[in-house]
């Protein structure tokens, strides 16, 4: 790879390329970076920092059509969505600009060896490697919390996102950032496993794959370095029969057609109660079909393209194995012939647990169908996953939705909502889906030295 390359994937035109940074360029930021830890604006008064995070959220509100216009054409978000993401983004940026101070006011701890408290501080340089299915929204979520706490952050971007990645870190200088704060990389993963091997990194956040959350792991593990790692999952949408059903089919439909379905907390697998699983699917695949496929810039499209021709063709192959094994296809199933990276709407059923749907993550528009009997059914279906991220239970009797939630093996669960996200609640799954967390409180310390203070009675 000699560049990254900005690509329509509505039309795979090529837009543009940026070059890659080479060594040097990589040593460079990570010299500018650890004098910025080192200076009074990582290890003095937190104000300076959090009017930079201020700069920005009124920055980006007042950007939100350039913003979304750049991530639509690059990676085929519809332009609706793309609005809705750079919004999220501004509140991250505020979110932490009102309240990390009160989140790193120090904690008392009763003790009878003394007084006791923990203090929260910079540990030093992060490395962010990101995606590409969120673009900025990704990038807030690594920058903010660590700007407000001290940590400069080198942050690794998807190839395929570069034009969002270079709009980004020019209104982050903007707000007033100093050189180091945030520092773009284009770079290869060896490159990559170079600066977390650098006594000066002492931290590396990732969202990605399995694969490359491995890697990175792997990587920080070797040299003791903390990591975080968001990763893919195989979100479950239950369905029990006293649900509101017209409400759950139209959460659902948007919680899986959403940003093209590559969202790594969208709703995967449809867990439906046998008394209203026919009513459900008949309703859901109507709503599916409904879905206006078209134009990112159309401002009726609800479906666009996948983010690249590789995305469209891994997806193709993994509908056309699990058709094989034995899936039955209710709707859709294949890429739209013609331009762009286009899929059609697609509901998939009879899956079995000896089909590499029932354990793989599909990054598209793919709903799969099953049908349970009991709750503590739709219980072991839902662990019966390699992933843990998050997942959905719609019913109209809390206690019973408050006992399957407990019970069901991901990091978050949402009661007659489609999952979701916002700054004020920390975000992070289990299993195969990572560890660690971002956003809220949670997420501001992963990379904070929190640090006992003990005085002797």
């Amino acid at each position: 790879m000699s560049s990254y390359q900005s690509i329509n994937p509505a039309t795979n035109q090529l837009l543009k390329s940026w070059p890659m940074h080479d060594d040097s360029a990589v040593k460079n930021a990570l010299e500018v970076a650890d004098r910025l830890f080192h200076s009074s604006w990582s290890q003095g008064d937190i104000q300076p920092r959090l009017q930079v995070l201020k700069r920005l959220a009124d920055l980006i509100d007042a950007r939100v059509d350039e913003l979304a216009a750049i991530a639509s054409r690059e990676m085929g978000k519809p332009i609706n969505q793309s609005r809705g993401e750079v919004r999220l983004c501004s509140q991250v940026a505020r979110y932490y600009a009102e309240h990390a101070q009160e989140i790193l006011q120090p904690k008392p701890y009763p003790s009878e060896l003394g007084e006791a408290w923990q203090e929260f501080h910079p540990v030093g340089i992060i490395v962010a490697v990101e995606p590409w299915n969120y673009p900025y929204y990704q990038l807030i979520r690594a920058l903010a919390p660590n700007l407000a706490l001290g940590n400069p952050v080198l942050a690794k971007h998807a190839p395929n996102v570069p034009h969002c990645a270079d709009a980004f870190e020019k209104l982050v200088n903007e707000a007033g950032a100093p050189k180091g704060a945030w520092t773009n990389l284009f770079i290869e993963n060896d490159q990559v496993a170079g600066l977390i091997a650098d006594n000066r990194v002492q931290g590396v956040a990732l969202t990605g794959s399995g694969r490359a959350g491995s890697a990175v792991a792997e990587q920080a593990g070797k040299h003791l370095k903390k990591s975080t790692l968001e990763l893919g999952g195989n979100d479950v949408f239950v369905v029990l029969e006293d649900a509101d059903i017209d409400s759950a089919v139209k959460n659902g439909a948007e919680a899986r057609l959403n940003n093209c379905g590559q969202v790594c907390i969208a709703a995967k697998r449809f867990i439906l109660h046998e008394k209203i699983a026919a009513t459900f699917v008949e309703k859901l695949k109507a709503t599916f079909q409904a879905a206006r496929i078209g134009d990112p810039f159309d401002e009726q499209t609800t479906l666009g393209p996948l983010c690249s021709t590789a995305a469209r063709d891994r997806l193709v192959t993994q509908v056309n194995e699990a058709i094989e094994k034995g899936a039955k296809v209710l709707l859709g199933g294949e890429a739209i012939s013609g331009e762009g990276c286009y899929y059609q709407p697609t509901i998939l059923t009879n899956i079995t647990a000896d089909n590499p749907a029932y354990h793989e993550e599909l990054f598209g528009p793919v709903a799969q169908i099953y049908v349970v009997s009991d709750d503590q059914a739709a219980i072991t279906l839902a662990n019966d996953s390699l992933y843990g991220l998050g997942g959905s239970v719609w019913t109209s009797n809390m206690d019973r939705a408050r006992k399957m939630a407990s019970a069901i093996e991901t990091g978050m669960v949402f009661i007659n909502a489609q999952s979701g996200t916002a700054p004020e609640l920390p975000f992070g799954g289990v299993k195969r889906s990572g560890y660690g967390h971002e956003l809220a409180d949670l997420g501001m310390k992963e990379f904070a030295n929190q640090k006992l203070v003990v005085i002797a009675k």
